[in-house]
């Protein structure tokens, strides 16, 4: 191989190493995003679940409410 190609290759292998670093990082901070919104989720999800059960009795009430008027 010729000097310059070697050059080539080495500045590609290099290019190829920072592209490797920063996929790692954007990797890194996606699956730490994904974390988050899981959570989230699941703490949204509990709020809602509480909130049915809050309407529902809400409801239940008011039923035996009208039943005795």
């Amino acid at each position: 191989m010729e000097m310059q190609q070697l050059k080539l290759l080495e500045q590609r292998v290099e290019d190829l190493i920072r592209l490797c670093a920063r996929l790692d990082q954007e990797i890194r901070a996606l699956k730490s995003s994904e974390r988050q919104l899981r959570d989230e989720r699941a703490q949204l999800l509990r709020k809602n679940e509480d909130a049915r059960s809050k309407v529902e009795a809400m409801i239940g009430r008011l039923r035996s409410l009208e039943q005795e008027s």
